[in-house]
Parts: C-alpha cells; structure tokens; sequence
C-alpha cells in the first residue's frame, strides 16, 4: 500500500504525457502537487481534471526549467509558502532530432538545455530544502535511448545519458540526507510520439520489444509512485528500465 498523504510533489512538464500521468497517480495516492511546465493553461487543465477526482492541492507555475531565473523563482515560491517538498519529479523534455551532419548548434544547446541542465537546475533549486527537512525524493526520467542510444537522436541520447550520471553522483551526495535519487528509463511508451509513427516503423519497433506492445504512461507513474513512497527508502542511484525487455 503506497501511502503519499500530505507529501508535497514537483512535477516538471506535468502538461501531459507521462507527467501527466504521473501527477494523477500520486493525486491518487494523496499527495499534495506542484505542477511545472512552460504553459499556464494547459496545466490549469490538467489541475482541474485532478481536483475533480482528488482531495488534494494543486497549484501551476509557468517555468523554463532551462532557465535557471525562472526554477529559482517557482521553487522559492513554494518552499516559503509549504515549508518543504518531499518529491522532486524531473520530467520535462523535448527532441529535436537530427544526424549529426546536419545537426545545428542550436538543435544541440537546445535539447541539452531542457533535458539535462533543466535537471540540474531544479536539482539545485530544492536540495538545500531537501538537506534541511532530512528527508527527499528525487526521480528523474531517463530514456532507454540514454542508454542504447539512437541514430538521428545524439543530443537526446546525450541528454538522457547525463541524467543517469546526474542521478548516481548525486545520490552519493546526499544519501546520508536520507534523500533518495533514482533514474527511470522509459522505452517505448503510449504517447504524443509513438502515436506518429506510422504502421511500419511501430511494426519495427515492436519487433524488438519482447512483450510486443507499448507500455503506458501509467507503467511510468506506477514506478514513480514506489520510489517515492517508504517502500522504496533503501533503494537509491539506480536507474530502472521500463522497456517491455528490450536487449
């Protein structure tokens, strides 16, 4: 039983997807939620559904979680007003694929920028906190892709690599803290993206997915939940797979 009542969650890129998700599931499991993402409205949108379902609180801030300005300022704004944050949820991310010769700087700064320095900078945002209150979670979302890699995505491979390095340093860190750090790397999941594809490439990539089907945003949310309960307080710097059993 995963019991989140009165915990206070961030989730950054909560506007859908597997944020989305996983603001829902730890809605479901009481948990009070900071939502994060560079558009206001579609958060008030994802706010309002939740509440509709929960007896929790949910409260938007418009945040470039690249910009380091703008964490600083969502993230002061919330430990003044609660006093703490016991989750810390890393989700936000963005592609812009390309191969490398034709890869623009620009395509490059901009994927590391979201993906991974937005990560360290709402890392650096809440662990003082963190450290204070002796207690704290941090999960980040990783991809498969950071692992194996992919052609055409070498600044989302790059991104998504680093976190896993983020995510093992910094556990060693802050582990006597009692602030647990873990890494998900989601594979092929039910979203915006694979919903693209077209019949031959899912063909392809359900090829190589032993379970032949794509997983849920929920698989993800599920496994957010556990690393953020008691459940999960001996377990730390590690990065899980949610693949279906992709080699």
């Amino acid at each position: 039983m995963i019991n989140l009542k009165n915990q206070k969650a961030v989730i950054t890129g909560a506007s859908r997807g597997i944020g989305k998700s996983i603001a829902f599931k730890l809605a479901e499991h009481g948990c009070d939620l900071f939502l994060l993402s560079r558009t206001e409205s579609t958060l008030n949108n994802v706010k309002n559904k939740i509440l509709n379902q929960f007896n929790v609180k949910v409260e938007c801030y418009a945040t470039d979680t690249g910009n380091p300005k703008s964490v600083k300022k969502a993230f002061s704004e919330i430990i003044s007003k609660y006093k703490k944050i016991d989750i810390l949820v890393n989700n936000a991310g963005i592609t812009r694929d390309n191969i490398l010769i034709r890869m623009s700087e620009e395509e490059w700064e901009t994927v590391i920028n979201t993906n991974l320095t937005g990560y360290f900078n709402c890392c650096k945002a809440v662990i003082k906190q963190m450290i204070k209150q002796k207690h704290g979670r941090i999960i980040n979302i990783s991809s498969i892709i950071g692992l194996n890699g992919n052609s055409g995505q070498i600044n989302y491979a790059a991104s998504k690599a680093g976190i896993i390095g983020l995510t093992k340093s910094l556990s060693k860190e802050v582990g006597s803290r009692n602030i647990t750090v873990n890494a998900i790397a989601p594979g092929f999941i039910q979203t915006e993206m694979t919903e693209k594809l077209d019949k031959i490439n899912k063909e392809k990539f359900l090829n190589v997915i032993p379970l032949k089907c794509f997983g849920k945003p929920e698989d993800v949310a599920n496994l957010v939940s556990f690393l953020a309960s008691d459940n999960a307080s001996y377990i730390t710097g590690q990065t899980i797979n949610i693949d279906g059993g992709i080699n």
